[in-house]
């Protein structure tokens, strides 16, 4: 079992096992074929409103991460998760960002938290 992260521009690679977006818009520029996503679980993603909080610049990523690990405690996010950890579980998986810098996104937190 193995979790990581990538950026979905980047080429699908065998070794990804089941590829899920965790972004809650779709990548700009980039088609459903050449993404390759198997699944897109919105409710795993943060919501808009802390996005563009966090995108402003307004917090630090210590903050940001605070926040959205409090809503990933809403019901349908935690079932999601749940989902998630069972996926790998049964194999390798990829969580998929079109952030720029993935170590400092919301797919980090999720790692940690299915590693967890």
């Amino acid at each position: 079992m193995s979790i990581r992260v990538r950026r979905v521009y980047d080429p699908p690679e065998p070794g990804d096992g089941v590829r899920v977006l965790v972004d809650r818009l779709w990548p700009r520029g980039l088609s459903k074929d050449a993404a390759r996503v198997d699944e897109w679980p919105k409710a795993l993603t943060p919501s808009t409103e802390l996005r563009r909080w966090y995108h402003a610049g307004e917090g630090a990523y210590e903050e940001f991460a605070e926040r959205y690990e409090a809503e990933l405690d809403a019901p349908e996010a935690s079932e999601q998760l749940d989902h998630v950890r069972e996926l790998a579980r049964a194999g390798d998986v990829t969580l998929l960002t079109a952030s720029k810098t993935p170590e400092q996104s919301h797919a980090t937190v999720l790692v940690r938290l299915l590693n967890g």
